[in-house]
Parts: C-alpha cells; sequence; structure tokens
C-alpha cells in the first residue's frame, strides 16, 4: 500500500488536471474502475463535493480495506467501495445504475479487451457523460541526464518485471484509437512525465518501492539478486547517485485523455 499511495502522492496533480479538464463537477455520480487504495476515488469524490456520489470498484479486498479506512477518516460519505473486476463492473454495476462519469487510472492496460470494457461503459454513461483515463507507456523508457546508472538500472528492473503481467502495454499510445472505436471520439489528452532531481524529490522512494513489490519477480526470473537490488538502501542510494550527479531523471510518459457522449447519445453505441 505504501507504493501506491507514494505514487498517487507523484501522479495526483496530472490526475486532478484531468479531470477538471473532462468537467468533473458537483453532483456528478462517478464509477472509478480498478480503484485500489483508492486515490482517485478520494480525488473524485472532492471534486463532485457532497451532493456527488463516487463508486470505486477494485478486484483487492486488501486495497478496498485501505480506502474505505481513508475515505473515513477524510469524512467523505459521498464515496463507496465495491469489491468487483473493472471490466465486470461496467455490465453489473451500470446495469440498473446511470453514472455521469467512468474514470480510471492505471487500469485498461490490465483489462483483457480495454476496447470492448470502454465500449459497454460508453452504452451505459448518462447523456453528456465523460469517460476519463491515465495510463502509463510502458513501453516508454526510466531517464537521467547527465546518466546515473543506478536510476537506469532500478527503472530497467521494474519494467522487465511488469511488462509480462501487462496485458495492453501500448495502451497508453493507443487512447485515441481506443475510444473512437468504443465510439466516442477523443475529446482532449495529454501527457506529462514525472521528473525529479535534488535531495527531496519524491521519485526516489517511489521507485523503490516499486522495484521492492515486483523483488520476488526479479529474484525469480534471474534478472538481478538481492545483493544487487538492495532493497533496504535502493531509496537512499537513488537519491545519493541523482544528488551526485545534480541529474535530473523522470519516469515513463503519463498519457491522460478524455471524451464526453453527446446528450443525443444513447444505448445504440453498444451495437
Amino acid at each position: 500500500m505504501r507504493r501506491l499511495i507514494l505514487q498517487a502522492a507523484a501522479l495526483r496533480p496530472m490526475t486532478e488536471r484531468l479531470l477538471r479538464a473532462a468537467g468533473l463537477a458537483p453532483g456528478m455520480r462517478v464509477l472509478d474502475l480498478g480503484c485500489g487504495p483508492g486515490d482517485v476515488s478520494l480525488l473524485a469524490a472532492e471534486l463532485v463535493g457532497r451532493s456527488g456520489a463516487v463508486l470505486g470498484v477494485d478486484r483487492s479486498e486488501e486495497a478496498l480495506v485501505t480506502a474505505r479506512a481513508r475515505a473515513k477518516e477524510m469524512g467523505l460519505a459521498q464515496i463507496r467501495f465495491l469489491h468487483a473486476a473493472a471490466d465486470e463492473a461496467v455490465d453489473t454495476v451500470m446495469a440498473d445504475k446511470r453514472f455521469d462519469a467512468v474514470i480510471g487510472r492505471f487500469v485498461l492496460c490490465y483489462l483483457p479487451d480495454p476496447i470492448d470494457t470502454l465500449r459497454r461503459a460508453v452504452a451505459r454513461l448518462a447523456p453528456g457523460g465523460i469517460l476519463a483515463f491515465h495510463e502509463v507507456d510502458f513501453l516508454d523508457e526510466f531517464r537521467s541526464r547527465p546518466l546515473v546508472p543506478l536510476w537506469q538500472q532500478a527503472g530497467q528492473w521494474l519494467l522487465e518485471s511488469f511488462r509480462p503481467t501487462i496485458a495492453h502495454p501500448d495502451i497508453a499510445g493507443r487512447l485515441v484509437e481506443a475510444f473512437e472505436t468504443a465510439g466516442l471520439p477523443m475529446s482532449g489528452l495529454f501527457c506529462e512525465c514525472p521528473v525529479g532531481g535534488g535531495t527531496a524529490s519524491p521519485l526516489y522512494a517511489w521507485l523503490a518501492e516499486r522495484v521492492r513489490s515486483v523483488l520476488p519477480l526479479l529474484l525469480q526470473s534471474g534478472a538481478a539478486t538481492c545483493e544487487e537490488v538492495g532493497i533496504d538502501s535502493l531509496e537512499v542510494r537513488l537519491q545519493q547517485a541523482v544528488v551526485a550527479m545534480s541529474s535530473q531523471v523522470a519516469a515513463p510518459a503519463q498519457v491522460c485523455a478524455w471524451a464526453r457522449k453527446s446528450c443525443g447519445e444513447d444505448s445504440r453505441l453498444a451495437r
């Protein structure tokens, strides 16, 4: 969970920009697919206010326990969480309830058929409803200038471990196609990269925790040994290496896209 919360802190500004640009507003009913520990759901709840409602769905009950606790601590009564797979929720949850927005972060890449999931979501969106998704480009690389070998290596460990588990590593570069094929032409999109440097960047902790989360896969595949990774000191060593080189480091690109269903569109989109 620490990894996901660190990630959320680094990515919140991008996701908030996406949701505001897409048009999330007070009073809206929002479905967050693959909500994890609730970061995007909590952000959406702030934007729709107490007159709105947010439902976050995820297949991990552990993540939902964290999400519910965080929502309670923040006093956000307008948010609920449900144990369900993201691609199934567009049928089960949306079957008898209209939503004004369907949103998600780092979820389309994991779905067996993201375009079909989007198509079904579009068909059940309320007229004027919004799709808004934030995806990472798993075909991109970690970068550093001047070069910091440890940053490059840690990033490579992470990507090599994740790529085989991602159903659609290229989806961030195909969001225009995905939205249009699903029946909802793109309204807007932008791309940003998390960048850092100096002593205070949160990226060192974020990358170290990401590597920690895939350490069993790294060891099992033989891509690295415990000694090579040195996971307990990796965060400090990343910071020291970057600072020593006065380097600027970057993580893979993040692509955010949104579209709005016209008030005249209805279930014909499902055909």
